[in-house]
């Protein structure tokens, strides 16, 4: 027997309560990025997300509570803007994770293959836009239902499931080719990689929205859709918002015995770890190697991980 699912009303307040911590969240980023001058393309995506799922919880009001007022055409409207922000919110939080690995990497093989990623994700959601499309106006059955919504079958779905764990796998994988042969200590790796691993949380999130999609759509659809879009958006944000985080939370403590910074950086061959220099702090500082020419490495009150090129003068730049 299968539960009834989410009402009008408990749906309306999950969105709500979802975005308003989504939006919270990336606002948040946001200072923090424009306190340290230090807004970049990852920036940019993540504030477009965020519009995105601002205009899909207003759009998500007025289809679920207030679409008796409208006529027919402007239930259809409102259904299709539904569907395609929705794809707007997870692809541009996706880009906005790709570019804050990009903006990670020194130029490079690897800069290179991200920015080929780039284009793949920016294909795909393409896809995911005109497939709509296709499948709603060649079933236009749909259109006549006093709540309009279209049923996107096992072909959309299957399609969501395999582009979302393939690029959510991206996002995990693509990290650990930057630390793999860094000398770090465990502690630090997990840490790092911790935060980009949360692209797993939407690969859950994803597979049951394709689940419901299969199942036939209704409430739980739109439920899990929303959960889907807010949580794609919060997950962006943490590279950014945990590594503040653990600064201010090592600014706070004051170990007896001070601790190396750890710098590493890459040739094309191999990557080599500099030396230690003694500092107060255990904090680890991603590093922004965006720019093409990198500032010289100094010593700082924090421990920093950096990158650079052995055959260019040392450089950092912090991540967060």
């Amino acid at each position: 027997m299968s539960s009834p699912g989410p009402t009008l009303q408990q749906t309306e307040v999950a969105d709500i309560t979802l975005t308003v911590v989504a939006v919270l969240v990336t606002s948040f980023r946001l200072c923090i990025r424009v306190r340290q001058k230090r807004l970049g393309i990852d920036d940019a995506w993540a504030a477009i997300a965020m519009i995105f799922d601002f205009l899909l919880l207003i759009s998500d009001c007025l289809y679920l509570q207030d679409y008796e007022r409208y006529p027919q055409n402007s239930r259809i409207a409102l259904y299709y803007m539904i569907a395609q922000f929705f794809y707007a919110v997870v692809w541009s939080s996706k880009l906005s994770m790709l570019f804050t690995i990009v903006r990670l990497t020194i130029p490079g093989i690897f800069r290179r293959f991200l920015m080929c990623a780039v284009g793949t994700f920016g294909a795909i959601w393409a896809l995911l836009f005109a497939q709509l499309w296709w499948i709603c106006e060649t079933q236009p059955d749909w259109k006549s239902q006093p709540h309009p919504q279209c049923d996107l079958g096992r072909r959309v779905a299957i399609t969501q499931m395999i582009t979302d764990v393939l690029a959510d796998c991206f996002l995990i994988v693509a990290p650990f080719f930057l630390i793999y042969k860094v000398r770090l200590s465990k502690t630090q790796k997990v840490r790092i990689l911790s935060v980009f691993s949360t692209s797993a949380i939407t690969t859950i999130v994803s597979l049951t929205h394709a689940y419901y999609i299969f199942a036939g759509g209704g409430l739980k659809e739109v439920m899990a859709a929303i959960v889907e879009a807010s949580v794609s958006l919060i997950v962006a944000n943490l590279s950014v918002v945990v590594a503040f985080i653990f600064r201010i939370s090592s600014d706070d403590d004051s170990p007896s015995n001070p601790t190396p910074i750890i710098t590493f950086g890459g040739q094309h061959r191999t990557r080599m770890a500099a030396t230690r220099v003694a500092v107060e702090t255990t904090t680890i500082v991603l590093e922004d190697l965006s720019d093409s020419r990198l500032r010289s490495m100094k010593t700082s009150d924090d421990d920093d991980v950096t990158l650079h090129n052995n055959r260019e003068p040392k450089q950092t730049k912090e991540w967060c």
